[in-house]
């Protein structure tokens, strides 16, 4: 659990520095988190399986991103 949200609080800095995003770190931890579940959704709908830690930190870097921006369109 701890390791979860501590992975979940790097991908969520990766995608917040990435996308010059600004934010703590509850809001980092919940982005990993949430981005995490949607680039896994996201890749498994196109056919992308992550395999190992990096591959699950690039997909979850990726969900966050997408997550960042329909967040940015729904409340600009």
């Amino acid at each position: 659990m701890i390791g979860a949200l501590i992975l979940g609080g790097i991908i969520g800095w990766i995608a917040g520095k990435l996308m010059h995003s600004r934010g703590g770190i509850l809001r980092n931890v919940i982005l990993g988190i949430v981005g995490s579940a949607v680039g896994s959704w996201l890749a498994g709908t196109v056919g992308i399986a992550a395999t190992g830690t990096i591959g699950s930190i690039l997909i979850g870097v990726a969900g966050s991103c997408v997550l960042i921006l329909v967040c940015r369109w729904l409340f600009k």
